[in-house]
């Protein structure tokens, strides 16, 4: 499962940072790097959806969002206390 948690966007729309959770999957590193892999396909089907909507279609970029993986990790140590 894969979820998009942000996404931060430039102001001239040139460049989109997007943070994805990955769930349900034993390693997170290669699927990360697949989608990297298919970013421009992406990319395309994104302007496919939203081009008459804005100007340009902006680059986009893939980072894991480990924030739910770390929350989780502290509500185990809280209740092995």
């Amino acid at each position: 499962m894969i979820t998009v948690t942000k996404v931060y966007v430039t102001s001239d729309l040139s460049l989109a940072k997007v943070y994805l959770s990955l769930f349900a999957t034993t390693d997170k590193e290669a699927l990360l790097q697949d989608i990297i892999k298919h970013g421009k396909e992406i990319r395309y089907k994104l302007g496919k959806r939203i081009g008459k909507q804005v100007r340009a279609i902006p680059e986009l970029q893939f980072f894991r969002d480990d924030s739910l993986d770390y929350i989780e990790n502290i509500e185990k140590l809280l209740d092995d206390k």
